[in-house]
């Protein structure tokens, strides 16, 4: 850790070498303080602060219970829980949902039901996102007349391949006639 001056500071008392001590507020003594399942995981997980349904293709924005006082220079990004995602298709909209470093209000978490068939019931407790706190750079944008060049220059949304690349196959795929299936000889080496 470092003080404002650059000098090295020793972290707090009862925490260990890196770790940033963050203040919490939790609305009930049941909510579980966020916590990391294995050391090394970037994300502490957040739970439900009550038990809710999400029918199919349904939103609902649910409280955690947790209210943080992030220091200055920090920011709490709320991402989807990936074992949420596969098994049950329930994913967190507006993600990653940034927590400013001023706000003092309880942090509530948008979910979103992908299955168009089945409802997902989550009760309170249940490990619903991830919150991962990062240190983040304050700029001043500076206007000018021109952009240094860079090799990738102008190039946006799908530029690099990727996507593009599959919206060619499946091209392919309605010009042969067959939804589903390809000439897996002419593809295959």
């Amino acid at each position: 850790m470092s003080t404002p001056d650059g000098s090295s500071a020793a972290p707090p008392s009862g925490s260990p070498a890196g770790t940033l001590e963050v203040p919490l507020v939790r609305s009930d003594a049941a909510v579980p303080v966020p916590s990391y399942a294995h050391p090394g995981d970037a994300g502490a997980d957040l739970t439900t602060r009550v038990d809710v349904t999400l029918g199919p293709g349904q939103r609902v924005t649910v409280p955690t219970g947790v209210a943080l006082a992030l220091p200055e220079g920090f920011a709490g990004f709320v991402v989807p829980r990936s074992g949420l995602a596969a098994r049950l298709g329930v994913t967190t909209l507006n993600a990653p949902g940034t927590v400013d470093a001023g706000y003092r209000g309880e942090i509530r978490v948008t979910l979103l039901n992908t299955d168009r068939e089945r409802s997902v019931e989550l009760r309170a407790g249940d490990r619903i996102a991830q919150l991962v706190v990062q240190r983040v750079e304050r700029v001043r944008f500076v206007e000018v007349a021109r952009l240094p060049e860079s090799e990738r220059g102008t190039g946006g949304h799908g530029s690099t391949g990727g996507a593009s690349a599959l919206v060619g196959a499946r091209q392919d795929i309605g010009a042969a006639g067959h939804r589903g299936s390809t000439d897996r000889n002419s593809r295959e080496g």
